[in-house]
């Protein structure tokens, strides 16, 4: 009788096939990390424009993306940062979805919602729901105020 092996090895007669007992598998490859790709100025640029009423125009040593109506993004020429214009409650949501990358403005501008991003630091997916987020705030009609008596 054949020894049993503690791998499944066929028996004789049978279609089955094993690999020898001796075979040695290649090492694993270490695990890539799949970290998401940061956003480029470029990309944040297109990203910025697909949005619905959305225009490019300077503001001072940056680029505005505005509604009709409002600002809702400025981007650094030095491509280094972009400056989302939220709420307070928008501001502190996406300051806790990213406090690596995403933190309020230093000052005034800061306290009034003006949110920095570090592009090299954010991943597309919360870039983007971010830009939406704000380019919704700007684009949102603007408030009717109740008719005086």
């Amino acid at each position: 009788a054949m020894p049993r092996l503690p791998c499944a090895v066929a028996e004789r007669g049978s279609s089955a096939i094993a690999p020898p007992a001796t075979r040695r598998w290649p090492a694993r490859a270490p695990a890539v990390h799949n970290a998401p790709m940061p956003v480029t100025p470029p990309r944040a640029r297109k990203l910025a424009l697909s949005l619905e009423n959305s225009s490019e125009a300077p503001h001072f040593d940056r680029t505005a993306f505005r509604t009709p109506r409002k600002i809702f993004a400025t981007l650094a020429n030095s491509g280094v940062d972009l400056n989302f214009m939220f709420d307070a409650d928008l501001q502190e949501f996406y300051c806790e979805q990213a406090p690596h990358a995403i933190s309020p403005c230093a000052g005034g501008w800061g306290r009034m919602g003006a949110t920095c991003c570090e592009l090299k630091q954010i991943d597309e997916a919360t870039f983007f729901s971010a830009l939406k987020a704000a380019h919704a705030r700007a684009n949102a009609p603007k408030p009717r105020r109740a008719k005086r008596k």
